[in-house]
């Protein structure tokens, strides 16, 4: 039980993620089981996982449906991440081993050479390199309590696929910020980490809300 209502979870999850169950849309319990392979109790349990990590949530007319939010809650959401998020790369700065600062520098370099790749699929493997960016910088704070209060806000602009949305001019300024967090980063500056950091949050809110910071 335990393995299928773990199969479950990351297979919903992933979905969820990939823009396969859009926001606001339903999640039939009969249906999941059916596409991943499982009874309908491994799901009720994922589900229920994916509704504390933030991803799902559930009413009383409509059951289990992918989070949707309001633009006033995105911008809750932005306004901690760049608090958050910067503190965390803050504190990165002070304990990021140089085997990690490689990696960073790794995933830049296949973040921009995708970008000039006009297709959907390049657009989702940026994101996936971007979530492994800034997940290395997060885990290398060590602070499990920062990373737990994380966990939600960092993947809501996942489900809302702000990747898609960017220009190719968003794009080049967000990869330059890649840039300048691995140099603050391997400068041990944790000031310029976090305020390089709170840029990149800030223009991530721009792209997703269409609204100045």
């Amino acid at each position: 039980m335990a393995q299928a209502a773990e199969r479950a979870y990351l297979g919903i999850r992933a979905g969820i993620l990939a823009g396969q169950h859009e926001p606001g849309s339903r999640l039939r319990e009969e249906e999941l089981a059916r596409q991943i392979g499982v009874s309908r109790t491994p799901v009720r349990e994922a589900l229920r996982r994916l509704t504390a990590d933030g991803l799902v949530e559930v009413s009383a007319h409509r059951g289990a449906q992918v989070v949707s939010y309001t633009d006033e809650d995105l911008e809750e959401i932005f306004d901690l991440r760049a608090l958050l998020e910067s503190h965390s790369h803050t504190r990165a700065a002070e304990r990021i081993d140089d085997a990690d600062i490689t990696r960073l520098s790794e995933l830049a370099d296949e973040m921009e050479e995708l970008g000039s790749v006009p297709d959907q699929g390049a657009r989702e493997r940026i994101a996936e390199l971007n979530r492994e960016f800034h997940a290395t910088i997060i885990q290398a704070s060590g602070s499990p309590r920062l990373i737990g209060l994380l966990q939600q806000v960092v993947e809501v602009p996942l489900v809302h696929r702000t990747f898609h949305r960017y220009t190719p001019e968003a794009l080049a300024r967000s990869f330059q910020h890649h840039r300048e967090i691995v140099a603050a980063l391997a400068a041990r500056d944790g000031a310029w980490a976090g305020a390089v950091m709170r840029s990149h949050v800030h223009a991530a809110r721009v792209v997703l809300l269409g609204a100045r910071p």
